[in-house]
């Protein structure tokens, strides 16, 4: 059933069961988030989609409340740039800068909130991870959980069982490709990628020849688990689209000569 809300005075038009942030996107209201994904559940881990929010029967009181996790309601107020909202985001970023001073995302995310230089004591070996989470959910969801996140306080990271190459990793690269500031590294050389310190093989294209963009492991956990014809798995997009096109010109061949012929 849908019904109305507000969102910085304009009247927005939300479901039951949506999320302010959806509403919000959908209504062209930009708010900015590291950790979400429409790939997998919204997990609120980043804090940056902090929004303000109010209903005219709660007499005044506001509460600040994540975006991605926080359902739509008919009648519910939201602010996402008040001065309350933007500093709930600008000591989030300060604390990112101080342990992603390199990041290239965080770097220009909180300069938008104005913050160019971190007031905390800087991590000694920094790196890109913002422990998002993003690359571990992605895995449980898409792949075969090969990662996650391991130690606690300070030493909390992303890694892998015992630090040791995972045996469960089928090297799709999803981790890769959903880390929002690139801390994910992989490398493909020729028929080879490597990732999380695990080389694979990539698939050959039976027609051209050329290495495909998944590996093997990758190609018979699709095949078992979306019950795929691993036939699918070793041609590439190109070929494919060439075969079906030599496939339709067949057959317009064969109707024009009024001939019935089986499709091969």
């Amino acid at each position: 059933m849908a019904f109305f809300m507000t969102i910085n005075g304009k009247r927005v038009e939300a479901n039951d069961g949506e999320m302010v942030l959806g509403a919000a996107r959908r209504a062209g209201i930009a708010i900015p988030t590291l950790c979400h994904h429409e790939a997998v559940e919204p997990f609120g881990s980043c804090r940056l989609c902090m929004v303000e929010v109010t209903k005219p029967e709660w007499k005044g009181w506001k509460g600040l409340m994540t975006a991605c996790l926080y359902p739509c309601a008919p009648d519910l107020i939201v602010e996402t740039d008040s001065e309350r909202v933007h500093q709930v985001r600008r000591n989030v970023l300060d604390l990112l800068l101080a342990r992603c001073p390199d990041a290239e995302l965080i770097q220009k995310l909180a300069a938008e909130y104005g913050v160019h230089q971190t007031s905390f004591m800087q991590r000694e070996k920094p790196d890109k991870c913002i422990l998002c989470g993003l690359c571990v959910r992605i895995c449980e969801t898409a792949a075969t959980s090969a990662i996650s996140t391991v130690q606690r306080g300070h030493d909390r990271e992303i890694g892998t069982p015992w630090g040791e190459p995972p045996p469960d990793c089928i090297g799709c690269l999803a981790c890769a490709h959903v880390c929002p500031t690139g801390h994910i590294q992989y490398e493909e050389t020729g028929m080879t990628r490597m990732i999380w310190g695990r080389r694979f093989e990539l698939q050959r294209c039976e027609k051209t020849g050329k290495p495909l963009p998944i590996t093997k492991e990758q190609a018979a956990f699709l095949a078992k688990r979306q019950n795929m014809n691993p036939n699918y798995l070793v041609t590439s997009a190109d070929a494919n689209r060439k075969q079906t096109a030599e496939t339709f010109a067949r057959i317009a061949r064969w109707n024009k000569l009024g001939m019935q012929q089986e499709v091969k």
